[in-house]
């Protein structure tokens, strides 16, 4: 197995992301402060964690948190999910659970780079990219062209990170239909799903409607709780959870017991937290259009159909890698180039930026870029 390359996306916030004043692509909504998440629990929960043994927990998680993540999905119970640290490690399984050096994957790109470069370190990968002059759509054809009698697996991720594409739903069920009867499973990074700024009509979830289905979720994006590091995976498969599970106990082994609790209490305040990021989401994309609608001639707006993340065009001279290293060493706003979206398998855009929409006082951030902006047209 080949060495994984370094994390672009990762080392680029190893620098920036806690030093930058305004960090304006974020990929995660709106946090909580401890006190805040607890002030949300009833009095049993809440006794439950000022009372909680600090020992191992089970590997597949607490089966009261498992139960809550199941009442998620249409037709899953607490025995179809299994909890990882975090959404980056439930990859990690799933991929090394499936694949191996006889096996072909399909991705999407652009990508989460570990979408990518996982199953690249075991296996031969197709990428299929999303088309930028077709709303960011995908072409089933195309994937469909792709798969080879060793295709073992697709990977997708709708609402799509950076772009914010969700999928027409009778492309989303082609592809199902595609896996079916080919017998592939579809890995589906569904992290975005529960997060849009209103009038949204999301996929259903893999799990939910394919046998092979798995699904890929957090507590990190729409619930706005990295912090916690829990994320899972729901699949009727109950042998790939095995083998998943196998796989963790050389990982994680386990989850925090604190965060399950926390995570547990996120869950059952599940509507009044996503009420909370939803009106946020709506509110910033109001300001995003706002700003653009200004600056047409130098950047295209793509509006997102979901998630919290957008990917427009920067149509300035000097490119967007100089324009957003420069723009942060001088102003402190944080943006991704699009050269952290670079992919090995297919041509990818050059000319495009990351921004995020889901946290509070993006109108300082965008302040400061408007008066830069302004300075700049002067010189």
């Amino acid at each position: 197995m080949p060495p994984l390359p370094d994390f672009r996306l990762e080392t680029y916030f190893s620098r920036w992301e806690f030093s930058a004043r305004y960090h304006m692509t974020a990929s995660d909504a709106q946090s909580l402060t401890l006190y805040e998440l607890l002030d949300l629990a009833d009095p049993e929960d809440r006794e439950s964690f000022d009372k909680l043994w600090l020992g191992y927990t089970e590997t597949y998680g607490a089966p009261d948190l498992r139960a809550a993540i199941a009442a998620g999905y249409d037709h899953q119970g607490p025995e179809n999910v299994l909890c990882f640290a975090g959404a980056e490690e439930g990859i990690y399984a799933a991929m090394h659970a499936i694949l191996d050096a006889d096996s072909h994957a399909i991705v999407v790109t652009p990508n989460y780079q570990a979408a990518e470069t996982i199953p690249l370190s075991l296996c031969a990968v197709t990428g299929v990219p999303l088309d930028p002059d077709k709303d960011w759509t995908l072409d089933v054809d195309q994937v469909a062209s792709a798969i080879r009698p060793n295709t073992k697996l697709i990977s997708i991720n709708f609402p799509h990170n950076p772009t914010g594409k969700i999928l027409e739903r009778d492309r989303f069920d082609a592809i199902v239909s595609l896996c079916r009867r080919h017998g592939l499973w579809l890995f589906s990074d569904e992290v975005y799903r529960l997060l849009d700024g209103g009038g949204v009509t999301h996929l259903p979830q893999a799990a939910d409607v394919y046998e092979r289905g798995i699904s890929l979720n957090v507590m990190s994006k729409a619930y706005g709780l990295p912090g916690l590091r829990i994320g899972w995976i729901a699949t009727q498969d109950k042998a790939l959870l095995s083998r998943m599970e196998r796989l963790k106990h050389y990982l994680s082994i386990c989850n925090s017991a604190p965060s399950e609790r926390l995570a547990l209490i996120g869950l059952k305040a599940k509507e009044r937290i996503l009420a909370r990021n939803r009106g946020l989401v709506a509110s910033n994309l109001i300001l995003l259009e706002q700003f653009f609608s200004r600056h047409v001639d130098l950047f295209d707006w793509y509006r997102p159909d979901g998630g919290c993340v957008g990917y427009p065009r920067y149509k300035g001279g000097e490119g967007v890698d100089s324009w957003t290293a420069n723009l942060v060493e001088r102003t402190g706003v944080l943006f991704l180039p699009s050269t952290i979206y670079t992919s090995e398998l297919t041509e990818t855009p050059r000319d495009r930026f990351r921004i995020g929409y889901g946290r509070a006082k993006l109108e300082e951030g965008l302040a400061v870029l408007e008066a830069d902006l302004a300075q700049s047209r002067r010189r």
